[in-house]
């Protein structure tokens, strides 16, 4: 995949908050994703007290849910670990990873938030900014947002909502398990978003396109240690 640079990742905490205010506003989260045959998922990992980082892009076919192609990338954080700023540690590897792909997916599911951000600005809105693809995020805990547990059926959800917008919803993908967090983050809407993590899933709480980027990269990382 070519990847055309957005901006530099290297910027005191003020200037990434600006940054992302400002990239809030170019983001499109009321468009229905119409067509999806190739979808991604991503995901980062790092031991902890090291800075070097994993990264891994898994591309399913959404008919099957079959893997189509995976790859990963290895590197050193540039970013401190900060709440909110997550986009700034885990994508500069990511896009690393992304870049390697010989498929382009038609969206991307990452493990984080996409609009449910304080600053409307998280790791999947980032990235999908980043790709100009729709992107979107599946998030095993909320960052901002208020909202009613959902009932206790696969498929049942209830609005995440901070200041007053709804910003994701709150989603029970596996009956009586806890449920996960899906926000827009680019190009797509909630609906279509809620929509593609149902169809992604494989019969485990994390969706197949994140569950499988979170194996690999945990492969990844064991396998770098081996070799060290």
């Amino acid at each position: 995949m070519d990847i055309t640079p957005l901006h530099d990742w290297n910027l005191p905490l003020t200037e990434a908050a600006t940054l992302q205010t400002m990239l809030a506003k170019r983001l499109h989260v009321d468009r229905p994703l119409k067509k999806c045959k190739l979808i991604a998922g991503a995901d980062c990992s790092y031991n902890k007290f090291s800075t070097t980082m994993y990264a891994a892009v898994v591309v399913l076919r959404l008919s099957d849910l079959s893997i189509v192609e995976t790859q990963g990338a290895v590197g050193e954080a540039m970013f401190p670990y900060v709440p909110g700023f997550l986009s700034f540690r885990e994508i500069p590897i990511l896009m690393q990873a992304f870049a390697k792909l010989a498929h382009r997916p038609d969206a991307v599911m990452l493990d984080g938030q996409g609009i449910a951000h304080p600053r409307r600005m998280g790791i999947a809105a980032h990235v999908g900014l980043w790709l100009n693809i729709p992107s979107f995020g599946c998030g095993k805990s909320k960052l901002c947002g208020t909202f009613d547990e959902p009932g206790l059926e696969a498929g049942d959800r209830s609005p995440l909502i901070d200041k007053g917008q709804t910003v994701g919803a709150v989603l029970r993908t596996k009956k009586r398990t806890k449920p996960v967090f899906i926000s827009p983050g680019h190009l797509i809407d909630l609906e279509s978003a809620v929509r593609l993590t149902l169809q992604c899933s494989g019969g485990y709480r994390i969706p197949e396109p994140t569950r499988q980027a979170h194996l690999h990269v945990n492969v990844l990382r064991v396998n770098a240690g081996k070799t060290r």
